[in-house]
């Protein structure tokens, strides 16, 4: 039968779990109720926070004796990801609920973090309108702003929590049929990396890829899909990588807005996925409106992409940082990697009479590449055209497949 795992502070927010509950047994599923508060021991709670604890590997007398909030709370978070984890790869559970303030946000986040894309997951939080990447990372959690406070339930809350309640069970009982139901064969995945200003080079080599017989998924390089690039290229879902888009990278090195963090770029190494890599909009930082860009930046060269967002042109200093990074990541992969170069541009607006054209910088980041490639395996590649222009993604993507073709020959033989 579709059960869904409750996960929350069963002891303050008791009334609210206890009113989910039944709500979700009315909608004819089971509940398995977790409870991460750390001082509870609520009747209810079929995995209880003695569990929890000893999950993340504690002892719960010295944990409670410590009364540290803030080591409680990690503590809770991890043990109760490790217990989800292990319910849903056992077949166990179908869904995951949680509701909360910024505490049991925070709880409930490694959890719906540790299951799988596809697992459906649903937290009714406080929090839901501000920042929520902390709760959300790179999984496909659904937020549900709980308008009031988690605090009791009344006119207001009830009409939410049953919605949310109502929702889970809903993508619950979908999953559990699904699993059921004969695999459907997938082509292989790739992942694709891109930027509005790298559209057309990515609907080229999307179009070729698909020609070829991949499914193909894109991530927009925003920081956080290409976090989540990363994040499926370690699951082993993605058999090979088409990074034609890495500014990311900038944005890390300058301090945009758009990081993806200091690791981007490296889990395909790690695994040894094959990988074709470009230079894709590494001419530009993204910051927000005009006046958010910090004043240290005053007389550099911007352009005003839309009211929200403010390109800044890299530097040669700048660039040729990337390019030794970039080249240190590649020339440490594990598995085939090949980095082709657009030597007239590398964005929509790196061109000649664009207005981020600047060839001494475009320079500095290809010299600093390829040297720091000296002496690896890393093939380069140098096309004499501007990363737009046609021909330039197909051939990334016929090179990829290539890649693709002769790894699985490898392990095949």
């Amino acid at each position: 039968m579709t059960t869904i795992a409750l996960v929350g502070t069963l002891d303050t927010k008791a009334e609210d779990y206890a009113w989910l509950k039944a709500r979700l047994t009315e909608m004819g599923v089971n509940v398995l109720a977790v409870d991460v508060d750390s001082f509870s021991t609520a009747d209810f709670a079929d995995v209880s926070s003695d569990e929890v604890i000893d999950a993340a590997g504690e002892d719960a007398a010295k944990l409670r004796e410590r009364r540290d909030r803030g080591e409680m709370m990690a503590v809770m978070g991890r043990g109760a990801a490790t217990i989800v984890q292990k319910l849903a790869e056992e077949g166990r559970i179908h869904g995951l609920l949680a509701v909360g303030g910024s505490g049991g946000s925070s709880v409930a986040a490694p959890a719906m973090q540790a299951v799988p894309v596809g697992f459906p997951k649903l937290l009714v939080s406080t929090m839901a309108s501000g920042d929520v990447s902390p709760y959300v990372g790179e999984t496909d959690t659904t937020l549900m702003y709980s308008v009031v406070d988690v605090a009791g339930i009344n006119s207001i809350s009830a009409m939410v929590l049953g919605n949310a309640a109502a929702a889970i069970a809903g993508m619950a009982k979908e999953f559990e049929a699904r699993t059921k139901r004969a695999p459907v064969e997938h082509r292989p995945l790739v992942g694709l990396s891109m930027f509005g200003l790298t559209t057309p080079a990515a609907d080229e080599a999307r179009k070729t890829l698909s020609d070829l017989g991949y499914e193909v998924l894109v991530f927009h390089a925003t920081g956080t899909g290409g976090r989540a690039m990363e994040k499926l290229i370690e699951s082993g879902l993605i058999v090979g990588v088409c990074d034609l888009t890495t500014t990311e990278l900038a944005d890390d090195l300058v301090g945009g807005v758009l990081s993806a963090g200091p690791d981007r770029l490296e889990m395909a190494g790690r695994t040894g996925t094959p990988q074709v890599v470009s230079l894709g909009a590494l001419d530009m930082v993204n910051f927000g409106p005009q006046d958010s860009v910090p004043s240290e930046f005053e007389g550099r060269t911007f352009l005003v992409h839309n009211p929200t967002v403010t390109l800044m042109r890299t530097s040669p200093t700048e660039t040729h940082e990337l390019g030794r990074r970039i080249g240190t990541k590649l020339a440490a992969a594990k598995g085939p990697t090949e980095l082709f170069i657009p030597t007239k541009g590398l964005s929509g607006i790196d061109v000649e009479g664009g207005p981020f054209h600047d060839p001494e910088a475009d320079t500095a980041l290809f010299d600093a590449v390829k040297q720091s490639l000296e002496g690896s395996t890393v093939a380069v590649h140098e096309q004499g055209c501007a990363i737009n222009d046609e021909g330039f993604g197909r051939a990334m993507a016929e090179r990829l497949h290539e890649l693709i073709r002769n790894q699985s020959g490898k392990k095949e033989n």
